[in-house]
């Protein structure tokens, strides 16, 4: 299973949101590229890098800190937020980003999405399925689509998407473990998709349950803010 720490951005600097609140904001460093190495210097290889602003504004943001992060260190790097246009997408790949998620578009512009999967390849283009109450979210969470996360990944197996990012936003920063009963059902429904689960994960038992359950990943993020899980635990799994 991948261990992929996460870095959310909003002014270029290292935040977490609560439930995807952005009136519940918290800064962990003004220096994301400081976060990264450390983060490398502890034996971690993904990083799960997230502009907040571009999420919101709807086009790329903050990319010169990506491209920071990708020319001081070695980490493979997988980018969202902002993502709607090709001209988004060539920024993200030229700054460094090794694989991009697609949320917003995903739902907003089927056709450029089929189209980045087409071009780039299901190993580099991600599914990102942020969830709340079984409906997509989109527009860093500020917006609801009209579309279930069930329908969404039905929607695209055709084009052959194969890794999904799915986020409860429920359990994102609450502190209150994943949502396992979602992950469960979907790889149940979805056998072939490869899974990468993201909010709630707390303690370091959350993880071993999600390998034992067979996810091709976890995104793990205030937990490492909040000392509740070590890096390097994670990277002795």
């Amino acid at each position: 299973m991948e261990i992929i720490p996460a870095i959310d951005m909003i002014d270029a600097k290292c935040v977490r949101l609560t439930l995807g609140d952005f009136n519940q904001k918290k800064v962990y460093n003004e220096d994301p590229l400081e976060v990264a190495k450390e983060f490398e210097d502890n034996g971690i290889k993904r990083l799960h890098l997230v502009d907040l602003d571009g999420a919101k504004s709807g086009k790329i943001v903050n990319y010169k800190t990506l491209e920071k992060i990708a020319s001081k260190t070695k980490l493979i790097i997988d980018f969202g937020g902002g993502l709607n246009s090709n001209e988004d997408l060539q920024i993200a790949f030229n700054s460094g980003a090794e694989m991009v998620t697609g949320g917003s578009i995903a739902v907003k512009n089927r056709e450029v999405f089929t189209r980045w999967l087409s071009e780039f390849g299901a190993e580099r283009i991600i599914l990102g399925a942020d969830v709340r109450n079984n409906k997509i979210a989109i527009k860093g969470w500020l917006e609801e689509a009209d579309v279930t996360i069930d329908e969404l990944i039905t929607s695209y197996q055709p084009n052959g998407i194969s890794k999904v990012i799915c986020t409860d936003i429920s359990k994102d920063g609450a502190m209150k473990g994943p949502s396992f009963e979602l992950y469960e059902r979907l790889q149940q429904q979805f056998p072939q998709q490869k899974f990468i689960a993201s909010g709630g994960v707390t303690v370091l038992n959350d993880v071993i349950k999600l390998k034992e359950m067979n996810m091709h990943g976890v995104i793990i993020g205030k937990a490492i803010y909040e000392q509740t899980i070590k890096i390097k635990d994670l990277v002795d799994l």
